[in-house]
């Protein structure tokens, strides 16, 4: 009977998550939703599964198998009147997932690889785990369960259990403890720099997918590293680093240096981010539009000499905007298509639709 619980468990989990998994690009582009966490559960209304059945009623209703039917009527052919029915409505169950199971799954629909951090083998973590029983230890560790088993297996055996006077005294080679072993885990360190053009050009709507894109590209490396740290970066003509709050709500003005941004990415690696401990993602959103095409060949300069030599991969999203030139994303891949690593990916972000599109560009690779 358990057996056959679980079954239909199971079986229930697959329905939710197939039913999820079409509406996956509703809640992706959800803004209600940022500003939860991995544990957080959100509710799903879905439709009642219901098991089909036969419904007896009155020969007035008419229709195949209710009194005389034509060749070709459809089953349930009734009136289409206004007044009061007798028909059951569409009624919707909620359900519950976790943000974690949300991003298993737009991975799972992305078809997202895992990834494999680099990074010295010697970063571990230990833990003590309790996988084995010994004959001597500690009384503190001392297992009472299987302590008082083997006190009676030797009363049995011997002769001295009285079913009448069921007293177990375990003698000092009846005692059983505890054992633990240490558990080493490779463990890997990762940081994203998110930075980001607030120029005139970059509005509300375009900041608003630059966010919603964040929060779960956030999510499923977070799923990846134990540790991740996040910094975050603004610039218009000059860059500097805020918090998370100002990163997304900083309101638009000024022109655009590009390379200002990437010169401070640059600065942060080298003081605080050794390529040979930490996986390194720098992302960078804008809408293509740069001061000049000199501050364009600084930006690849940078890039080439000092940044891509120590990340895992630099991601560049462009965000459609009315206002901006575009070309930015041009230059990128012009300058690095013959890159055999493969370590700048560009996207093209037209609107919140293509998210989970750009989401793939990015992480696509498992790098």
């Amino acid at each position: 009977m358990t057996s056959k619980v679980e079954q239909d468990v199971a079986r229930f989990k697959d329905i939710i998550r197939g039913k999820v998994k079409k509406e996956l690009q509703k809640f992706i582009t959800n803004t209600e939703l940022i500003g939860k966490k991995g544990k957080d559960l959100i509710t799903i209304p879905i439709k009642q599964i219901d098991i089909p059945r036969f419904v007896y009623s009155d020969e007035q209703m008419g229709g195949v198998g209710q009194g005389d039917g034509e060749k070709g009527d459809s089953i349930g052919k009734g009136g289409s009147g206004s007044g009061a029915g007798d028909m059951p409505g569409e009624h919707l169950l909620e359900v519950e997932i976790t943000f974690e199971e949300l991003a298993d799954l737009l991975a799972e629909e992305l078809e997202l690889p895992r990834i494999k951090p680099k990074g010295k083998e010697d970063l571990s973590s230990r833990r003590y785990k309790y996988t084995s029983i010994a004959l001597v230890g500690p009384e503190s560790l001392r297992h009472f369960k299987r302590t008082y088993k083997q006190a009676l297996r030797r009363q049995l055996l011997s002769g001295e259990y009285d079913p009448e006077n069921p007293i177990i005294v375990p003698y000092r080679e009846d005692r059983r403890y505890r054992m633990w072993e240490e558990e080493v885990t490779p463990e890997s360190k990762a940081v994203i720099i998110w930075m980001m053009d607030v120029s005139g050009s970059m509005g509300g709507e375009q900041k608003e997918i630059v966010r919603l894109e964040a929060f779960w590209i956030d999510m499923w490396l977070r799923k990846q590293y134990k540790k991740l740290e996040t910094r975050y970066i603004i610039h218009d003509a000059v860059a500097r680093e805020v918090d998370r709050e100002t990163f997304f709500h900083t309101r638009e003005s000024g022109g655009t240096i590009i390379s200002s941004a990437y010169k401070l990415c640059q600065k942060m690696i080298e003081e605080d981010y050794s390529p040979s401990v930490w996986n390194i993602y720098p992302f960078h959103f804008s809408d293509g539009d740069n001061w000049s095409g000199n501050d364009t060949d600084e930006c690849i300069k940078v890039l080439k000499e000092n940044i891509l030599p120590a990340c895992n991969i630099f991601c560049y999203g462009q965000v459609d905007s009315e206002y901006g030139s575009g070309q930015f994303i041009k230059d990128l891949q012009a300058a690095f298509s013959g890159d055999p690593e493969e370590k700048v990916i560009t996207s093209r972000i037209e609107n919140k639709d293509a998210i989970m599109r750009s989401i793939k560009d990015f992480l696509g690779k498992g790098k």
